[in-house]
């Protein structure tokens, strides 16, 4: 039963609603079986326990009008017995037998109530039969008299006893049956309940999957269900951002791609136009050639761009130690080859943390090269990094306010960038890299009006072999990843 039981609520082809309500019902029945159970066993044991007494308190004013006359058991009325529904008798240690006139039932001694009547010591008491086969509860305590040994055994009649407890099984297979039939109905509104919210969140599920509109669903409650629903609605959230990134990749990455291969197309054409027919003037076919070259070049960085942003959040190679000024340094001085017209104000104090020095050049470099397109001929771009904090800030434009909150979502550009060269995804790859450190990046106006992006990286102004001091005071530097 056990094993159908437990094959029925593993089975994968029946409902969950019908294996929570089966469920439901079984525990019922486990605990009304149980009970039920105990409850006969404990009323049988304490009816038995009365009787016992009964008939010890009996035998105790009986054994003393026997000791008178044992042979015809005191001159004991066979109607007050009777009416008493008690049967006496004694039995000789011999295995001899007395009892009252004919006529009277006989009980059925065993050896209990022998040893009783040859020790003499100790009491027996046990459920046996009459000599017409009638149940009986019959006790024995020992007598003794001369040199022989009795035992007074006296029995009562369990018919009425066993109607009680026929009564009481009855009643309890009844009302056990009701209860567990009630509990399986209430299992199956409880199942029916609790699976609901799983039936509307598959229906949301095939909602999207037949019309693929990413539509929420409607959340009550704080139980797990709703922590399931509120979490397959973050879900559903997440994969329309995706998808509008997506869509917005699909237009970025098609208008960047296509600019630079319609020119190069062009200038092939006119390569191969003028290899047949001379038609291009002298010098005319060196110019075109270095601008397929930077075109190239433009088109390889667009790539790169998007391989990058396509990598997962997290670094993947292995941070080590480094001094950040050693990164600023480095992405200044090929910057600076960019923008010959620019000023630069530079001021940059110690800072050591634990990353990847390319991709944090990258970054910053990403940052110089967004100061230098937006420029003035002729302006300031300010560097500093003091203490954890690095501010570049420019002399430019700036970033309006409505562009401010977007300004490094992945393939996002404001109408005035779309003007200027590059792949538009710079930013996002500062912010994919910083927050890849364990820091944050975030936008704002300059004092000068121009745009100014401050870089927060957690570190240290101390070198690595002195943070094993420092760790006490400040903590260590956070690593990578």
């Amino acid at each position: 039963m056990i094993r159908w039981l437990r094959e029925w609520l593993t089975a994968r082809s029946r409902p969950l609603q019908d294996r929570l309500a089966l469920l439901i019902a079984a525990a019922v029945a486990g605990a009304v079986a149980i009970t039920g159970g105990a409850a006969y066993v404990i009323t049988l044991l304490s009816v038995y326990a009365q009787l016992d007494n009964e008939l010890v308190d009996v035998a105790a004013v009986t054994s003393t009008w026997l000791q008178q006359d044992l042979e015809s058991l005191g001159g004991v009325d066979p109607n007050a017995l009777h009416a008493a529904n008690v049967t006496v008798e004694l039995l000789r240690a011999d295995n001899y037998t007395i009892t009252l006139p004919a006529g009277q039932t006989r009980l059925v001694t065993g050896p209990e109530e022998l040893r009783v009547a040859r020790t003499g010591i100790g009491a027996s008491a046990r459920t046996g039969v009459s000599n017409t086969g009638e149940s009986y509860r019959i006790i024995s305590v020992p007598l003794p008299r001369g040199v022989h040994s009795y035992a007074l055994v006296l029995g009562r009649p369990l018919g009425p006893t066993e109607a009680i407890m026929s009564s009481l099984v009855y009643s309890l297979l009844t009302f056990g049956g009701l209860g567990i039939v009630g509990a399986a109905l209430l299992g199956y509104q409880i199942a029916r309940s609790a699976i609901q919210p799983l039936r509307v969140l598959s229906d949301a599920v095939a909602h999207v999957t037949v019309t693929n509109r990413l539509v929420p669903i409607e959340v009550h409650g704080n139980d797990e269900v709703a922590d399931l629903g509120r979490a397959f609605n973050r879900m559903l959230k997440a994969l329309d951002l995706s998808r509008e990134r997506q869509k917005r990749l699909i237009a970025d990455a098609g208008h960047e791609l296509r600019t630079p291969l319609t020119s190069m197309r062009t200038n092939v054409e006119l390569l191969v136009a003028d290899e047949r027919q001379g038609m291009l003037p002298a010098g005319a076919r060196g110019d075109i050639l270095r601008d397929v070259a930077a075109q190239l070049g433009e088109f390889t960085t667009l790539v790169g761009d998007l391989v990058q942003l396509s990598r997962e959040d997290t670094l993947q190679a292995h941070p080590i130690p480094i001094d950040f000024r050693d990164v600023v340094d480095a992405a200044l001085a090929r910057v600076k080859r960019r923008g010959p017209g620019i000023h630069w104000d530079v001021e940059l104090e110690p800072h050591y943390l634990i990353g990847e020095a390319d991709a944090l050049e990258r970054a910053v470099t990403n940052l110089l090269d967004n100061a230098v397109k937006f420029s003035p001929e002729g302006g300031t771009i300010h560097v500093s990094l003091e203490g954890d904090r690095l501010v570049v800030s420019d002399e430019g434009p700036g970033i309006s306010d409505d562009d401010l909150p977007h300004v490094f979502e992945r393939f996002y550009r404001s109408d005035q960038a779309r003007t200027t060269p590059g792949s538009g995804l710079g930013l996002s790859i500062v912010a994919q890299t910083i927050q890849a450190h364990g820091g944050w990046v975030k936008a704002g106006r300059a004092a000068s009006g121009g745009a100014e992006f401050t870089v927060r990286l957690p570190g240290s102004p101390l070198p690595p072999e002195e943070w094993e001091g420092d760790e006490e005071e400040t903590g260590s530097p956070a690593s990578a990843g």
